[in-house]
C-alpha cells in the first residue's frame, strides 16, 4: 500500500480502528497539494518540515485547472501514459527516491540526488527533462543539461526547507566575516584558509558561490570524499546547509568535534569565537533535514527491543547520536544497495523518507522492512507533487507548451556549474 492511500485510509474513522495506533503528523495530508496552491502565507504544505518557516521568496505554484484537480487516478494515468507515449524520446522523467508512488511509476530514470543529476547530464537526446523532485534538483539538472534542453517541475512549490535555511546573502555575509578573521593568503603547503562546500540541498546560487571560491558541491553519498578533496586544498571548510551531514561525515573521518562548531547566521561570528573558528577544521552551518530530524535514539531501541536481530540503517542527514546509536549510515542508494543484497531474510528499520521505506517494503518482501519513525510524515515539498501536476505538464507538452520550466541565470550556472562538475568528479 503506498503512503498516499495509507494517509487516505487512516483519515476515515474505520481505518483506524483497523489499524489501530497508526497516524500521520498532519491530517492536511490527505488533501490533494492544489490545496495549499492560493497564494497567501508562504509555507511548505503539510508534512515533516510544516513548522519551518518558509522564506517569502518561496514559489507559489498556482492554481491547477479544475480537470486535474478532479479527475480520477485511473483518468490521470490514461492521460499521463498516453503523452508519454506521443512524446518518445523526446521526454524523459526523472523521479527521487523520496517521491510518492503514484508518480515515480511514470519515471525513467529513478535515484538519488547524486544519480539524477548524471542522469540528466547523459540525456542529450530528449527535449523536454520533467523533474519529479524538488527545486533544487530541478535547478542542476538544467545546468547540467544542455541550452537546448527544457527542465520542468511539475509543481514549483516543490521546493526544499533545508536548501532555505542556507541563502546567498547570510553566506555571503558568512564568508566576508571569516575572510576578515582568517585573510585569504594560502599557509606554506598551499592550502587556502577555508573553502566553501555546499550539500547538493542548497541553491542554485549557493552552488555558484562555490564555484567562484575555489569549492565544490557534495551529495551524502561522495561527502567522505569530498571533504579529502576539500582538506587537501584548504586548511578548514565552511560546510552548509546540512549540519548533521556534515558533522557525522567528518567525525567518521576522524575530526573531532571540538573543530567543528557550529555557524549560526545573523549572529556575530556566527555565535562562535575567534578562537574556536581559527582552531576548527569544518564549520557547520545550522541548517537540517526536518524528515531526518524526527529519528531518534529511543525510536531505535524500540526497534532492537521488538526485534532483537534487527539491522538499523539510518541516512547521515540524521543527527548524530541517532547515526551512532544504528548499525550503519549511508546515502538513499547506500540503503537501497544494502537490503539488495542482502541474501538471508533480515528484519531492517530505516532511518529515512516514509515513501522509499515503503517502497524498499513491497519491493523485497522476503525481509521485515519498517520505518523507525511509526508516524507517517512524508517529505512535505517532495509530497507536493501529485499525478494531477504531471498530467498537466505533459499534456503542455504535447500541446506545444512549456508550463514550468526552470531556468538558471547564466551568470549563476557557469560557475556552480564548475562546483557542480569538481562533484561529480569526485566518484565515491
Amino acid at each position: 500500500m503506498s503512503v498516499a492511500t495509507s494517509i487516505e485510509l487512516i483519515s476515515r474513522e474505520a481505518a483506524e480502528q483497523a489499524k489501530p495506533g497508526t497516524s500521520t503528523c498532519n491530517d492536511d495530508l490527505a488533501k490533494g497539494p492544489w490545496a495549499f496552491d492560493l497564494p497567501g502565507e508562504p509555507s511548505y504544505g503539510p508534512g515533516a518540515s510544516m513548522d519551518d518557516t518558509a522564506p517569502s521568496s518561496t514559489p507559489v505554484q498556482g492554481q491547477l485547472p479544475a480537470e486535474y484537480r478532479e479527475a480520477p487516478q485511473e483518468e490521470l494515468d490514461a492521460r499521463i501514459r498516453a503523452a508519454k507515449e506521443k512524446l518518445g524520446d523526446k521526454l524523459v522523467i526523472l523521479g527521487h527516491f523520496y517521491q510518492r508512488d503514484e508518480v515515480v511509476q511514470y519515471a525513467d530514470f529513478v535515484g538519488d540526488s547524486f544519480q539524477l543529476a548524471k542522469a540528466a547530464r547523459d540525456k542529450p537526446e530528449a527535449e523536454a527533462i520533467v523533474f519529479c523532485g524538488v527545486h533544487f534538483m530541478a535547478e542542476t539538472a538544467d545546468m547540467l543539461s544542455s541550452p537546448e534542453q527544457k527542465v520542468i517541475l511539475p509543481n514549483l512549490a516543490a521546493g526544499c526547507s533545508m536548501a532555505d535555511m542556507a541563502d546567498i546573502d547570510s553566506v555571503t555575509e558568512c564568508w566576508e566575516e571569516l575572510e576578515e578573521l582568517f585573510g585569504t593568503e594560502p599557509d606554506e603547503d598551499g592550502r587556502i584558509p577555508v573553502m566553501p562546500v555546499t550539500y547538493m540541498n542548497s541553491s542554485a546560487a549557493l552552488k555558484g558561490f562555490c564555484g567562484e571560491h575555489g569549492g565544490i558541491v557534495c551529495t551524502s553519498s561522495n561527502a567522505a570524499t569530498v571533504l579529502d578533496w576539500a582538506f587537501e586544498r584548504a586548511q578548514r571548510v565552511l560546510f552548509f546547509p546540512d549540519q548533521h551531514l556534515g558533522r557525522n561525515t567528518a567525525k567518521a573521518m576522524g575530526v573531532p568535534l571540538e573543530q567543528m562548531p557550529m555557524w549560526s547566521p545573523r549572529k556575530p561570528l556566527g555565535g562562535s569565537d575567534e578562537q574556536t573558528l581559527n582552531d576548527s577544521k569544518v564549520i557547520l552551518w545550522h541548517g537540517f533535514c526536518s524528515v531526518h530530524k524526527r529519528f531518534n535514539v529511543k525510536q531505535i531501541e524500540k526497534a532492537r527491543e521488538d526485534y532483537p536481530d534487527v539491522r538499523v540503517i539510518v541516512h547521515p542527514e540524521c543527527p548524530m547520536p541517532v547515526v551512532d546509536a544504528a548499525d550503519e549510515s549511508g546515502s538513499t542508494d547506500y540503503i537501497r544497495k544494502a537490503i539488495a543484497a542482502a541474501t538471508e531474510p533480515t528484519t531492517f528499520a530505516i532511518g529515512t523518507e516514509i515513501n522509499m521505506v515503503n517502497r524498499l517494503a513491497a519491493e523485497y518482501p522476503q525481509h521485515t522492512i519498517f520505518c523507525l519513525d511509526p508516524v507517517i510524515c512524508p517529505c512535505s515539498t517532495m509530497y507536493r507533487i501529485h499525478p494531477g501536476y504531471l498530467a498537466w505538464v505533459l499534456e503542455g507538452l504535447v500541446d506545444g507548451e512549456v508550463r514550468n520550466q526552470i531556468t538558471v541565470p547564466d551568470d549563476v550556472s557557469a560557475p556552480a556549474t564548475i562546483a557542480l562538475e569538481r562533484m561529480l568528479a569526485a566518484k565515491p
